[in-house]
């Protein structure tokens, strides 16, 4: 089994249809939904965020969740969401652990 993590959930990932944590039999399976979701989160969120997919160990994907530098005064995408651009997360990238992804799938 494969499992495809998001690494943080921003505001926008809580108030959308993806969810976390997904089990896929095949690798291609995971990839390809990883890097798909990954592109769909920056075409529709925001733009607070960006996201970006890659591999980790033990037959994890992880969905990287970074600032959007180009977003950092406001708005750049002209996309709206349920959260708008106001929004803050209880979590902040500084404070981000290095080891694993968090997400207790054993990759590190």
């Amino acid at each position: 089994m494969y499992t495809v993590l998001m690494e943080h959930e921003c505001a926008c990932f809580v108030k959308s249809e993806y969810t976390n944590n997904n089990t896929f039999k095949t690798q291609r399976e995971a990839y390809s939904y990883a890097k798909t979701v990954a592109e769909l989160m920056n075409d529709e969120f925001c733009g607070k965020h960006t996201f970006e997919s890659e591999i980790a160990q033990d037959n994890c994907f992880v969905i990287r969740v970074a600032l959007n530098a180009k977003a950092a005064s406001g708005c750049s995408t002209g996309v709206t969401c349920d959260v708008g651009c106001d929004s803050t997360d209880d979590w902040a990238l500084e404070n981000t652990e290095t080891e694993g992804c968090g997400s207790g799938c054993g990759c590190a």
